[in-house]
């Protein structure tokens, strides 16, 4: 009886790394968005350029043209006042994560950013694309 107890937490216990890895690249994800909010929100140009990816920063090759066009295109993000993350969708093994971002911008409107996060080769994430949709409520990925 004890040996099947023992057999059984051993299996549970051997699970539950497995789990815990499928969250991370979620997790990790967040946590660049995050970062790249708060550098928008306090004008940290360098640190926001950083976290874009390369993809991104070919497109706006200086910091100065890339914050200009958050500017204008992502207001919300620039201004957010509360921010929330709703869903998520791993694609593949976590080369890329979308990530539902909820933000209510200083004004008061409701706005859904659907994050595309991708996997660099260093294992850290880089914001790739985001999509803006005017909204109150959660419209899934």
């Amino acid at each position: 009886m004890l040996a099947r107890f023992l057999a059984l937490f051993l299996c549970l216990l051997s699970l539950m790394p497995a789990a815990a890895v499928a969250q991370e690249p979620v997790v990790a994800a967040q946590a660049v968005i995050a970062s790249q909010i708060k550098a928008l929100i306090e004008g940290d140009a360098d640190a926001a350029y950083a976290l874009a990816s390369p993809a991104i920063q070919s497109l706006y090759p200086d910091k100065g043209r890339f914050l200009t066009m958050v500017q204008k295109e992502y207001e919300p993000v620039y201004h957010a006042g509360t921010y929330a993350f709703g869903r998520s969708k791993q694609i593949g093994a976590g080369e890329v994560v979308l990530q539902e971002v909820l933000i209510n911008s200083k004004q008061g409107a409701d706005w859904t950013a659907i994050y595309e996060m991708r996997l660099m080769e260093d294992g850290s994430y880089k914001v790739n694309g985001v999509r803006m949709v005017r909204n109150t409520a959660s419209q899934g990925i």
